[in-house]
């Protein structure tokens, strides 16, 4: 039998729900990684990946927020059903609510490759922290393991230039 997984999304999505587990990993090859992500009400961070991703998104909306090259931050709403491309090294921030489900779609990291968090303050947008990982793999969920680091420490979460303290979600 030829390595050809088949995945349906909505069972997959259903489970998500029923378990309360945030990703769903469905392969992982060194060109190719797919996964079945639940929102998370506390995403915050803008992630910059190493490769492009295509997101899908399965049930719901989510508001893709994201940097341009000068620093700005703007918004693309991705309803229920559509999906869209985001390049490597664009900071974006997948924003989409618990009962919400999104298809990502990216290449496997290459050796070396980092994958970076970053944080900027909800009152004067001054860059607050940044955890980096290496990914190798996906299954370890680098998402949780960022937000585990930044939420746990106030110092990371206090702005430097107006002194605002980001509140730590209940459960991350």
């Amino acid at each position: 039998m030829l390595p050809m997984p088949i995945a349906d999304l909505h069972a997959i999505s259903r489970e998500l729900a029923e378990t309360g587990k945030r990703v769903r990993v469905l392969w992982q090859h060194p060109e190719t990684l797919a996964f079945v992500a639940r929102g998370r009400e506390y995403r915050s961070e803008f992630h910059i990946n190493p490769s492009d991703e295509v997101m899908y998104m399965i049930s719901g909306q989510m508001n893709l927020h994201f940097r341009d090259p000068k620093g700005a931050e703007g918004v693309s709403v991705l309803p229920e059903g559509q999906l869209i491309y985001t390049a490597a090294g664009v900071p974006h921030s997948p924003r989409f609510p618990p009962d919400a489900f999104l298809l990502v779609m990216e290449r496997k990291r290459k050796e070396g490759e980092i994958d970076r968090f970053q944080w900027f303050c909800p009152s004067c947008d001054n860059f607050l922290h940044e955890e980096q990982f290496v990914v190798s793999d996906y299954t370890a969920d680098p998402v949780s393991k960022a937000y585990a680091n930044f939420f746990d420490s106030e110092e990371f979460r206090t702005c430097s230039a107006c002194g605002n303290i980001m509140p730590a979600p209940e459960s991350t």
